[in-house]
């Protein structure tokens, strides 16, 4: 059976695509995305006071090699083969270094339905996805000089909307533990699915109104937006076969190496690469990433870690 989080998503991409009245109200997409956010980074926050810091340091480090890896190899594909302008190349290479919060809540919610355990601080590493993909994407653009505005993307980055609701969620469940966040479950636990449906249902819409800005630029785009996220799950895989996730964790990180980001990265580049179009980064990372990945990726990224861990055993 479908899970009926995916069904409100092919509800607003059709809606969308016939041009249907359906909007969410801008308040209430809002408050659904606050909530997400601040449910994510809660869960995550109570697992690190479960366990030490230290013991996490090795994924850390290496869950942000991944993020300035996959930035660079994007880049001269986008580049050279895609013949973008080195601003685009750049800025859509950042988006795919990056990460997207709303696919990892789907595959969140994907798990739980397979009842398939992963390591609760995977909220942490999604925060920490984040960062390197912006920075690389910066200098990948512009290089390093005076002109280059440092203050302004560090305070888009470290304190835009995304991250401060994601580590401030981290914090509180870090310090309040399980017990304290008991009488705030019924919201950021029990209705978590619930929250998501809606979130996913506004996705839908808003992926059906980039669909104009790929066909106008052609099937190069369509063809990185799917085979850049397959590329960058077989390593994420790896990497969480290497540093020794269970299978549900290797899934997470499959996926968020597969993901595309259009909250923190949109935003940011904005900001310091302003000539780059951003119709084509949110046409690749909504318009076919995000879709790929919800309908189709997630339960194949969960078959690689599945193989992954069995191959591992002989």
């Amino acid at each position: 059976m479908i899970d009926p989080i995916i069904l409100f998503f092919l509800l607003g991409a059709v809606a969308g695509l016939l041009r249907s009245e359906l909007r969410l109200p801008a308040a209430i997409y809002e408050f659904v995305s606050i909530v997400l956010l601040l449910a994510i980074g809660l869960k995550g926050g109570v697992e690190l006071s479960r366990q030490p810091f230290t013991d996490l340091l090795p994924q850390m480090l290496a869950v942000v090699a991944m993020g300035f890896g996959l930035t660079l190899l994007a880049f001269p594909v986008l580049r050279y083969l895609g013949r973008f302008k080195r601003a685009d190349a750049a800025s859509i290479a950042a988006h795919y270094g990056s990460v997207s919060v709303g696919t990892y809540a789907v595959a969140v919610a994907y798990l739980g339905s397979q009842q398939i355990s992963f390591e609760e601080h995977m909220p942490l590493l999604l925060v920490l996805l984040e960062v390197p993909a912006i920075l690389v994407g910066i200098v990948l653009a512009r290089g390093i000089s005076r002109e280059t505005r440092w203050k302004s993307i560090a305070h888009e980055v470290f304190l835009g909307k995304g991250i401060v609701l994601l580590l401030g969620g981290l914090l509180i469940g870090w310090v309040a533990g399980p017990d304290g966040l008991s009488s705030i479950e019924p919201l950021f636990v029990d209705l978590f699915k619930g929250i998501l449906a809606l979130f996913l249902l506004e996705m839908g819409l808003i992926m059906a109104t980039q669909m104009g800005s790929l066909r106008r630029h052609g099937p190069f785009l369509v063809v990185f937006a799917i085979a850049m996220p397959l590329f960058s799950a077989l390593v994420g895989t790896w990497l969480g076969w290497s540093l020794g996730l269970s299978i549900g964790g290797t899934t997470i990180l499959a996926t968020l190496a597969a993901s595309a980001s259009y909250i923190a990265v949109p935003a940011a580049m904005r900001i310091s690469v302003p000539e780059a179009n951003p119709t084509l980064s949110l046409a690749g990372a909504l318009g076919i990433t995000f879709p790929f990945n919800v309908l189709i990726g997630i339960p194949l990224y969960h078959a690689l870690a599945v193989w992954a861990h069995t191959f591992a055993k002989g």
